[in-house]
């Protein structure tokens, strides 16, 4: 059994392991749950003794199989509980992160699973992220930043990397939803601005905002 703090540590190496192919730094690990170095070092020294990492100093942390699997079921709680929300509950994508932070917790495998079972085996949360299986496999998708489509290059928004509320309800604002095909009609070469169309509205977006929606190309 693991602590919620323990069970938060574990959830973040997990992702920044799906970004890098060495091991993570203390220091990414503090900088991503907004703590002390010092305090991860503890932290992962307690998670080596339970053989969910892999620490070794100066070449950083790394999960072990059953850690990487331990991990991956908190991951597949907490996106679970995200579609949950939002198609059951009517709560918006914006809504679902905090609450869902706090169910992910919930130790009960047969509630996980007949979850999975009630809302029919979502592949994907309401963020375009892939739900991980009962077994810790996690079947991604080739996609890209919008922001590497070129002029009359088009794709289907498949996702968000900046899933804050404050981004989320300003993609509410404008119209931007998971599925719509979006279309680069112009883009900029003084700031890489974009002109797109997306369900037959014309939209003008910063550099920022095309570097956290994530395309599947047409």
């Amino acid at each position: 059994m693991f602590t919620h703090s323990e069970e938060n540590y574990l959830k973040t190496i997990y992702h920044l392991e799906l970004d890098s192919e060495k091991g993570i730094s203390t220091n990414a690990i503090a900088k991503q749950l907004e703590t002390k170095a010092s305090s991860v070092t503890d932290m992962v020294k307690k998670l080596s003794e339970k053989e969910v990492v892999i620490y070794k100093k100066y070449k950083g942390v790394t999960l072990t199989a059953f850690g990487k699997k331990t991990a991956a079921n908190i991951v597949r709680k907490h996106r679970l509980w995200e579609v949950f929300l939002v198609e059951k509950l009517n709560f918006s994508w914006d809504e679902v992160h905090e609450v869902a932070e706090q169910l992910e917790h919930i130790k009960s495998p047969k509630l996980i699973n007949q979850l999975d079972a009630f809302l029919s085996f979502p592949t994907h949360d309401p963020h375009g992220d892939p739900i991980p299986d009962k077994n810790g496999n996690l079947k991604t998708i080739e996609k890209s930043l919008l922001s590497t489509l070129q002029k009359n290059e088009c794709g289907i928004c498949v996702g968000v990397d900046d899933s804050s509320s404050e981004f989320l309800q300003f993609l509410d604002k404008k119209g931007i939803i998971l599925g719509e095909k979006i279309t680069v009609l112009e883009k900029e070469e003084f700031d890489d601005s974009l002109q797109i169309s997306i369900q037959d509205k014309k939209l003008s977006i910063s550099n920022k905002i095309a570097n956290n929606l994530y395309i599947k190309k047409a």
